[in-house]
């Protein structure tokens, strides 16, 4: 980790205090106790929007939520929970609040991409996002030490769910059933959280599934082309899977008149321009919607308890490259290295615009039709679909692609509030942890998300750039971005934090004399 980017952090153990050396603190606390005023609950369960309420927080935990009156009706301060000496007010009169956010995929950067931790938890943390799992990265013993920081509140950073590539770190090919256990012991001992797999010959699969689950850890799997057509996401879920990435392996699962996707007969895996452009015509290859083969995979991964976490947003360049490339906020928070690692190579993963057109587009647009039928279906018929959005990759930018992962689920289908609990308490559920973070609730973890504007209404107010609005004098203003993120009872203040990104972007242009360039253009 870059060692100045966290000279401006300090840490004051003896006050209990974390703030940084400017004017308005980027971060406050923790408190021995802390009473959030006034403010309209929207929690992870579901449930309507309720407020005003008080949130009394004791030491990291959620110790009471109060109602204190009625819409423009307030009770008597006097039955309002009291603030005990030491304590902290947050006023959050008008404010929505939610649970903190869980990201289900989030890489915590990438050496290609030049982006840092410390880079990539601040856009995080600016969206709300205070629990994300890490689905493989820079290697355990990496995430590992970033992740007993966070736990320790020694940086400012989500708290971590660590999830290894199956077989990282293995000094020889795992290669049989009994290597793929032994790794996946080891994996456990590490105290890695779960594991992360890509696909692997079924015999193999089959056994390191097996001993994970016999171990407790859960599971995420991105079943690639190499290996998904012996082993689609139905094989996996019987075998202990508890998650998948993405939609590869299911229009597998869902084949009815074939056991391969066409292909076409010039194809290579390894052209990123033919991978991802043959996947956009795969889901019209799968059963039909509603289908007797489609309901019995459906029926199937209901019963096993199966969680889908679609991860909508990352492929969304593929339906509307330049919606992707021109996204407001690049100009401002996306580093020169990302920006750069994003454009068309032949080298770079999801950098695969060789020659995008709208013949390419038109079929990820059906794509994207079909694939969000079944997985607004799937919530409909009572499983778990979780928000996640695997930024770094395809113009997709840290937090901000997490609030995009909301809207893209709400044109599938999901009301709002359903959004809301996808974000939220399916992501706590699956990962094991519902019953510490998910819903506000006394007894679980001080994690919350703090906005002045209604998110139900329009879920743009959460992006860090915020949603514009014209008022009643014809004016063009900005509103929304979250307020607060509070993580472990710690007040983090969202814009400060978004500030302290811009900074970085804007010293690494200057360094570079660079900037934002759009190719093939001459100057």
């Amino acid at each position: 980790m870059k060692k100045h980017h966290f000279l401006t952090l300090l840490l004051i153990l003896c006050i209990g205090t974390l703030s940084i050396a400017q004017e308005q603190p980027v971060a406050e606390g923790p408190f021995s106790q802390l009473i959030i005023r006034g403010v309209t609950l929207i929690n992870g369960n579901g449930a309507p929007p309720q407020g005003p309420v008080d949130i009394v927080v004791e030491n990291n935990r959620i110790k009471r939520v109060q109602v204190v009156g009625y819409p423009g009706v307030a009770i008597d301060p006097d039955g309002r929970p009291s603030l005990k000496s030491g304590g902290r007010e947050l006023d959050a009169s008008g404010m929505y609040l939610m649970p903190g956010f869980v990201d289900m995929h989030g890489h915590i950067g990438g050496k290609a991409q030049g982006a840092e931790p410390d880079y990539v938890f601040r856009l995080w943390m600016a969206h709300g996002i205070t629990t994300v799992r890490e689905p493989s990265g820079r290697g355990i013993d990496f995430t590992l030490d970033l992740k007993r920081k966070s736990a320790r509140n020694e940086i400012v950073a989500p708290r971590i769910l660590a999830y290894t590539g199956f077989g990282q770190g293995s000094k020889e090919p795992i290669s049989s059933a009994e290597t793929a256990r032994e790794w996946v012991r080891n994996n456990a001992k590490k105290g890695a959280d779960g594991i992360k797999f890509f696909g692997a010959p079924p015999e193999i699969m089959a056994a390191a599934l097996d001993e994970n689950k016999k171990l407790g850890l859960r599971s995420a799997c991105h079943h690639a082309q190499l290996n998904v057509a012996r082993w689609n996401v139905l094989h996996s879920a019987r075998a202990g899977l508890t998650s998948m990435e993405h939609w590869y392996g299911l229009p597998e699962a869902l084949f009815e008149d074939r056991t391969v996707q066409n292909y076409p007969l010039d194809y290579n895996y390894n052209n990123e321009q033919h991978r991802f452009e043959e996947a956009g015509k795969l889901w019209k290859q799968a059963a039909k919607p509603y289908s007797e083969h489609w309901n019995a995979v459906m029926d199937e991964l209901l019963e096993l308890d199966f969680t889908l976490d679609p991860t909508f947003n990352i492929y969304e360049a593929s339906r509307d490259l330049q919606r992707a490339r021109r996204a407001e906020w690049h100009e401002t928070y996306t580093l020169p290295s990302l920006w750069e690692f994003y454009q068309p190579s032949k080298i770079s993963h999801g950098s695969y615009w060789h020659y995008w057109g709208t013949e390419q587009e038109v079929a990820w647009k059906e794509n994207y039709t079909l694939w969000m039928a079944f997985v607004n279906e799937y919530k409909n018929r009572g499983g778990r679909v979780t928000a996640g959005s695997d930024s770094g990759f395809i113009f997709q930018l840290y937090g901000f692609a997490y609030i995009r992962e909301m809207e893209l689920l709400r044109e599938a289908g999901f009301h709002p509030l359903e959004i809301i609990k996808a974000a939220t308490l399916n992501g706590a559920e699956a990962l094991g942890m519902a019953d510490q973070i998910g819903t506000v609730a006394a007894g679980k973890l001080a994690d919350f998300v703090l906005v002045e504007e209604n998110p139900l209404e329009n879920l743009k107010v959460l992006y860090g750039t915020g949603a514009i609005k014209l008022t009643e004098d014809n004016e063009v203003v900005r509103v929304g971005g979250v307020r607060y993120t509070i993580k472990d009872g710690i007040i983090y203040d969202a814009k400060a934090l978004l500030k302290e990104v811009e900074d970085m972007v804007v010293a690494e242009k200057k360094r570079l004399n660079y900037q934002i360039k759009q190719p093939g253009f001459k100057k």
